[in-house]
Formats: C-alpha cells, sequence, structure tokens
C-alpha cells in the first residue's frame, strides 16, 4: 500500500510537498463545504481538509475509519501548538476507504474516561491511544539497549525453557499437566534460576535473557501474573562487578531514553539500615525525613505506655516534618492513627507539635523537661514543626513510621517527580520464620550465599545470618533482586539442614540442579530486573497495566480474551484430568 511518510513527521519544511497518508480517523468535524479529519497513526496525527470538490466522498465516514489520502502539504492559518504537525494540513486532492469501523465501545484517547475494565476487554482498540502506543515503545527502547550494553561486555543471551519442573521455596507455580505422561506436569519458571546457574556450571561466563515469568499469586497495581525481567548471571565475580555492570546499564537507559545522568555509583544501605532509617527495604530517598530511634531519651521516662514498651524490648521510634503542624488538625491525625492501626497493627500514635519553642501535643504533658529538650535537640526542630512517636516492637514501629514517611511526604508535595535516587539494599537476612511450616525457610531462594562471617552461625544461630542477597531500588519501587549464589557443596548442606531439609531430600526435590554441583561449579551470581517496573518509573505511571500490552485485571483475569476459561471433556480425558465437582448442599 503506497504511504509516503506517517502522520506524525510532517513539518512547515515540507509544505507544497504532494503526499500519501495512511491512517485512522481520530477526529472528524464538518464544516459545511469542508470536512477536517484528524488522520491518526502510531507516529502521531495530521490535519486532512478535505474541501467541497471531494468532501462527499468522505460525509459518511466515523471515528476509527481507515483512510488513505494524497493531498498536498499546506501551512496552517490556525496553528495547533499541542501538535508537532500543527503548523501543517494537507489539503486532500484523492481519498480511498480502506476499511470501515463500528462506534468504538471506548473513548480512543489519551485522557479517555472509559472504565479500565472496560479498555481492557477491548484493549485492541486501547492500544490505539498515544498514550499507551509510547508506553510500549519505551518499552522496546529499554530492551534494545540491554541487548546492546551487555553484548558490548561480553554476555551472551540465552533462552531457556518455559517447561520445566515444580520447585518449592517460591511462590506457586503455574502447572501444566502432560498429554503423555499423565498424571505429570511441568510448572512455567517463576524466573530462569536454575537454567541461568547451570548455564554457569556449563561454562557460559556471561549470559543475560529478556525472560518471561509467571507467578500464581496476588496481584496489586504493579504486579501481573506473567511478567517480564532482563535476566543477568555472571561467573567468576562478586557485588562490585554484578553492581557495575547494572550501573552502567541504567545510565544509559536513563542517558539516553531520559536526558538525565546519574551518579557513577549508587549508594548502598544494609538491609538492618534500610528498615531501621526508612521502615522498609524499598525506601524512596527523594526526600529526608528519615526514622529516628528516641527509646534512650526515654530511658528513665515515666510515662507508662512507653516505659512499658522499653521494658518488653521494644522501641519507640519517630518522624518529623517542617513548617506543616498547622496542617494537621486532631481529627487528621487521628486518621494517620488509623491508618498504622489498620494497615501495621500499631497500637497507637502519638504527636508533638513545635510553636514559639514549646511542644504541644498528644502526650507533652506526660514528659519530662529533660525529655522534651531531648526531642527538640534530636531533630532541630523549627516553628511550625510536626513529630510523630510509635512506641511498640521494633518490626511495628519501622513499617509504620516508613509508611507515614511517604504518606506524608505525598500529602505535603515534598517529592520531586524529575529526581531518580537508586539505592541498593544489601544483607538481606538469609531466612525467615514461617509460622505456618513451623520452620525456616529462605527469605530469597536456598542457593542464596550467606555473608561469609555468617556461615558459622547457620546452624546455631539462622534468624541473625546475613546473606549477600541484594535489591536495587529506585523512588520507592523494587526494581532487580540478586544475590551471589553458593558454589561450596558443604555450605549448601548446612543451608538445606537449616531449612529442614537433608540433601537426600533436596535431591528429590531439585534433582538434576543438586547432581550438576558435583562437577566444578564457579563462583557465579546475578539479578533479574523488572523490566515493567522499571518502564513504569521511567513512563511515570504507578499502575504496570500501563506497560503492558495485553495484561490482566487484579483478579487475574484477561477480560479481552476472557481468560482463564473452561476446557471441554475430551481435551480433559486426554490428559486424563477429572474436575472436581462439589456437592451443591456445600
Amino acid at each position: 500500500m503506497e504511504r509516503t511518510c506517517t502522520n506524525g513527521v510532517l513539518r512547515k519544511e515540507d509544505a507544497n510537498k504532494t503526499v500519501t497518508l495512511v491512517g485512522w480517523v481520530a477526529k472528524r468535524r464538518n464544516f459545511g463545504a469542508l470536512v477536517f479529519v484528524d488522520l491518526r497513526d502510531r507516529t502521531g496525527i495530521t490535519q486532512v481538509v478535505f474541501d467541497e470538490s471531494i468532501s462527499e466522498q468522505v460525509k459518511d465516514v466515523r471515528n476509527e475509519y481507515i483512510l488513505q489520502v494524497t493531498g498536498v502539504v499546506a501551512i496552517r492559518k490556525d496553528a495547533n501548538p499541542k501538535l508537532p504537525t500543527g503548523d501543517i494540513e494537507v489539503i486532500a486532492k484523492e481519498v480511498k476507504i480502506i476499511n470501515e469501523a463500528k462506534t468504538a465501545p471506548i473513548t480512543i484517547a489519551d485522557d479517555t474516561d472509559t472504565l479500565e475494565d472496560t479498555r481492557l476487554k477491548y484493549r485492541y482498540l486501547d492500544l490505539r491511544r498515544h498514550a499507551l502506543q509510547k508506553n510500549l515503545v519505551l518499552r522496546h527502547k529499554i530492551c534494545m539497549i540491554a541487548r546492546n550494553v551487555l553484548d558490548e561486555a561480553g554476555f551472551i543471551e540465552v533462552e531457556t525453557p518455559i517447561l520445566g519442573r515444580s520447585t518449592p521455596e517460591g511462590a506457586r507455580d503455574y502447572l501444566v499437566p502432560s498429554r503423555i505422561y499423565k498424571g505429570k506436569f511441568f510448572a512455567l519458571p517463576q524466573s530462569p534460576q536454575i537454567y541461568k546457574q547451570l548455564l554457569m556450571v556449563g561454562g557460559m561466563d556471561r549470559y543475560f535473557q529478556i525472560a518471561r515469568c509467571f507467578r500464581d499469586e496476588d496481584l496489586r497495581a504493579d504486579r501481573q501474573p506473567e511478567f517480564t525481567q532482563i535476566d543477568i548471571e555472571m561467573s567468576f565475580v562478586d557485588e562490585d562487578d554484578i553492581f557495575g555492570i547494572v550501573e552502567s546499564l541504567m545510565q544509559e537507559i536513563f542517558g539516553k531514553l531520559m536526558n538525565v545522568k546519574l551518579e557513577e555509583h549508587f549508594v548502598r544501605i544494609p538491609w538492618h539500615d534500610s528498615m531501621r532509617l526508612y521502615g522498609c527495604d524499598k525506601p524512596d530517598l527523594r526526600f529526608g525525613n528519615e526514622i529516628h530511634d528516641l527509646s534512650n531519651i526515654f530511658a528513665n521516662t515515666e510515662f507508662q505506655v512507653f516505659k512499658n514498651t522499653l521494658e518488653s524490648n521494644g522501641i519507640v521510634g519517630a518522624i518529623h516534618f517542617e513548617n506543616c503542624a498547622d496542617k494537621y488538625s486532631r481529627k487528621a491525625l487521628d486518621k494517620l492513627q488509623e491508618f498504622i492501626k489498620n494497615g501495621f497493627k500499631a497500637k497507637a500514635l502519638a504527636f508533638l507539635k513545635y510553636s514559639n519553642n514549646e511542644l504541644s501535643g498528644s502526650i507533652a504533658k506526660v514528659l519530662s523537661d529533660e525529655e522534651k529538650k531531648a526531642i527538640i535537640e534530636e531533630f532541630d526542630l523549627k516553628e511550625n514543626s510536626l513529630v510523630l512517636l510509635v512506641a511498640d516492637k521494633a518490626s511495628i514501629v519501622q513499617s509504620s513510621l516508613g509508611a507515614l514517611r511517604v504518606k506524608l511526604a505525598h500529602e505535603l508535595d515534598l517529592i520531586p517527580s524529575d529526581v531518580y535516587k537508586f539505592a541498593w539494599i544489601t544483607e538481606f537476612p538469609m531466612f525467615e520464620y514461617s509460622e505456618e511450616e513451623d520452620r525456616y525457610v529462605a527469605a530469597h531462594h536456598p542457593f542464596t550465599a550467606p555473608c561469609k562471617e555468617d556461615i558459622d552461625k547457620l546452624l546455631t544461630d539462622p534468624a541473625n545470618v546475613s546473606s549477600r542477597a541484594y535489591d536495587l531500588v529506585l523512588n520507592g519501587y523494587e526494581l532487580l533482586s540478586g544475590s551471589i549464589r553458593i558454589h561450596e557443596r558443604d555450605v549448601q548442606e548446612k543451608v538445606f539442614e537449616a531449612i529442614g531439609l537433608t540433601m537426600e531430600e533436596a535431591k528429590e526435590k531439585f534433582g538434576f540442579f543438586i547432581d550438576a554441583f558435583q562437577y566444578g561449579t564457579p563462583p557465579h551470581g546475578g539479578v533479574g530486573i523488572g523490566l515493567e517496573r522499571l518502564t513504569m518509573v521511567l513512563a511515570g505511571t504507578d499502575n504496570i497495566r500501563d506497560v503492558v500490552a495485553f495484561p490482566t485485571t487484579n483478579s487475574s483475569l484477561n477480560l479481552m480474551s476472557e481468560s482463564p476459561n473452561v476446557v471441554d471433556d475430551a481435551q480433559l480425558e486426554i490428559l486424563g484430568i477429572e474436575i472436581s465437582k462439589k456437592k451443591e448442599s456445600e
């Protein structure tokens, strides 16, 4: 089909050229003898003018018809500064209707008011919106930069299997029944973890893959059941080598796509410090207002609530914000208290306001002059400052104040939108205790290496073992997770024992993977970069569905294809599967 150029490229310099355009009708305006049509394709919109000599041919044209138009580029008298092509228009000489269209069930515009579920049902129409197309182009460019950077650094792109074996110690697997081996199942990969480590055993040295991953877990705004990660694994490396590769990749991506120069090396924050200062392991560093531990200030307090907390090995924590105390009424502060009670199991929220060199607030009367003075000095309080305090177990204090820190920063408009603050979070706990299973489980996965100085504590003090796992966080989002892997058999045996597995049981669960590690395994490590989350941050959206071509809802439904769905009995019989049907009384 003839097309001399796309619809987003014509400018003043193209005046008097004869062009042929093809695209969808985005808008049609009839002014009697003249008809104006905004013709849209992926690159943009060009206004086409049909005068009385040709307007009859488009009198029945509606939005989303596809037209082929040949005409002459002219300078517009009423330029549209909102469009890159707003200085010109095309005076149509010939027109051909390529295809007709029904009235669209959604509004195809960037500022659409159509409900998200309706847009997901008609996603193929929603994708015509420039905002979504722009996001998918951005995603494509990230992938291209990643491939080029990693190729130049000596990495080899290798595809790993989609159909594999179900393994424990992770999220729920998506299972695929085998027709040939009835009663047996493949599992879709939660990540290429096992295979990429086996590639290191196989001597590939430097591997990457833009890999599809699948996890059957509860969803949220930044999570989908199937997602993509830029997967990287390297041999004969330590954390510095891996961090250097990732930092180079991020510098290239942000430099080329956002025209932003990042720092040469990203700050590193041990996990315990991140929890202590920010109350979470993915801190937003675009603003301050860190958590302060005030336990020492209240070591000899007469305030019974704080005294009881400290005697029970709890802590007293606080955050403060300047120039805002007058913005938070008692009613507003009560809402903050409900926020941390309901979401973080905190018992109560205390507050202090600083004005005219004095502290007032919910606990001001029960504090000694010495304690008040220490609080003022601790935060270097300025006029109209607000201090929020929580006394509880350390984990509750940290999580609740960490959430309040972010909430107030948003409410007070303290977070700059055009700043990108990266941080490596390091030395994550090696294990978590599972109340349900009554045992320790791997916090990352059981092949993550412990910190060398903690190896002797694997069996005697697992709660206090730190790992060589790390995350890269950006503006409150976790962009990637990774670790240095275990390559020594004796260390691997201790880790299995710490989580309640003998080597025999581990072989039953991990089979060929364990066997492979007997044949000269190199020290290795890697990362998996969440492509969707990275694209979200660059695109300036907080909804992962905005950067996925065909996403699911929060309940894992694909409204467009109506999946998952039932299959007929004949298909189930071939697989040797029978669906259990509950009694109607149940």
